[in-house]
């Protein structure tokens, strides 16, 4: 007998000055969980009754257990369509974690986009990659691609734990200015999504879908900021170009956007942006209580720092202090992508022929990350073939 997870869709309550959706989920024993979604009361009409954003947020949990999926109310066949394939996707990449599942609803029906038919919003963190898209759709800098981008959407929840309410609080009004200085309307949501416990290096595509997709009830279209350019892709990798789009239903579009560009063309792009240059938030491993802060010392400060540094930019206000070859040098544990990151700094550099003491930190880096990653992996292939070694 085939498992089923059932989904039961609520109906958006409001309380006080904010208004929650969420999703009662059934799983295939009879246990019982909510998701829940809280925006301001004054974005409430943006939510959706509709139950494509549950599917998105379930579907890499039924594919793990694995578990059918009914959602007991209305979804896009469009979706389902584009989720099947999405789902061999990710069994070709994982298959020894996920199996297809099917997925069916009580209606299927496409549904018009109750926004204009070119209005979108978009992910907002407030680091590189979303400012890029905020600042090149508002600038009209995309060609043919452009749409009418209204809202930046940030989401508490995701790199902010929910317990820390004051930090989000601060890297919200940050980003709120930022979104202001650009004439877009910034919406905070709050949603406790990442209880389900997938694998975040997974679900980071899915999971923004998910919450952008709750809003179409007034836009049809929502971006995810792309993370690597084309011709630097790792795969599998959470938000991809190649599985992204594959979120969207006729009425609601996903778009992965920016992959055509370096984060050294990201910068240079919003470097005339005085806001971004002074809120910019790329930091995810600070202190607990500053984790709106920039730590100045990890290694995604340190690269964002060598981004405008390799550009010949002064160092933004966002950083309280330059960094200093010894740190450049003696950053450890990076993995394949971090390494390809700051090497596309080195390869940058190299091309405008500059010669500073910090590219050779940088080299050395690079060259000690590239044969420590080189031993670990042998060792984890030996442990893999010759299990007696660690018995």
């Amino acid at each position: 007998m085939t498992r089923k997870t059932h989904l039961w869709p609520e109906a958006p309550v409001r309380s006080g000055d904010t208004v929650t959706a969420g999703v009662l989920v059934e799983g295939p024993q009879h246990d019982r969980s909510r998701v829940w979604y809280r925006i301001p009361g004054r974005f409430g009409d943006l939510i959706t009754e509709r139950g494509d954003p549950y599917v998105l947020l379930m579907l890499f949990t039924a594919m793990r257990i694995p578990t059918d999926l009914h959602v007991h109310g209305e979804v896009s066949p469009s979706l389902l369509r584009n989720l099947d394939e999405f789902q061999s996707a990710w069994v070709c990449w994982r298959p020894e974690r996920y199996t297809k599942v099917e997925i069916t609803a009580d209606t299927e029906r496409e549904h018009p986009g109750a926004g204009a038919t070119d209005s979108a919003v978009t992910l907002f963190s407030g680091g590189v990659d979303s400012s890029f898209t905020a600042y090149r759709y508002r600038k009209g800098l995309c060609g043919r691609q452009n749409l009418d981008l209204r809202a930046g959407l940030m989401i508490h929840g995701f790199d902010i734990p929910l317990e820390r309410k004051e930090v989000f609080s601060r890297a919200a009004r940050r980003a709120e200015s930022m979104m202001k200085s650009l004439g877009m309307e910034f919406i905070p949501m709050v949603t406790n999504l990442r209880d389900l416990g997938e694998p975040w290096w997974d679900m980071h595509g899915a999971a923004p879908a998910s919450c952008l997709s709750l809003l179409q009830g007034g836009f049809s279209a929502g971006l995810i900021p792309s993370t690597e350019p084309y011709n630097g892709l790792v795969l599998p990798w959470g938000s991809n170009p190649v599985t992204d789009w594959m979120l969207s239903g006729a009425s609601f579009r996903i778009i992965h956007d920016g992959a055509a560009f370096s984060r050294v063309e990201k910068v240079r792009m919003i470097s005339g942006w005085e806001e971004a240059l002074r809120h910019l938030r790329v930091c995810m491993i600070g202190k607990e209580s500053e984790e709106d802060r920039n730590c100045n010392v990890c290694e995604k400060c340190i690269r964002t720092i060598l981004n405008f540094r390799v550009l010949g930019l002064a160092l933004p206000g966002c950083f309280e202090h330059d960094i200093s070859d010894r740190q450049i040098a003696g950053l450890r544990g990076l993995d394949d992508l971090k390494i390809a990151e700051l090497q596309r700094v080195l390869t940058y550099a190299r091309q405008r022929s500059l010669s500073a003491s910090w590219m050779r930190a940088l080299q050395v880096c690079l060259a000690q990350n590239r044969l420590e990653l080189k031993l670990k992996k042998t060792a984890r292939k030996l442990r893999n073939t010759l299990p007696f070694l660690t018995a």
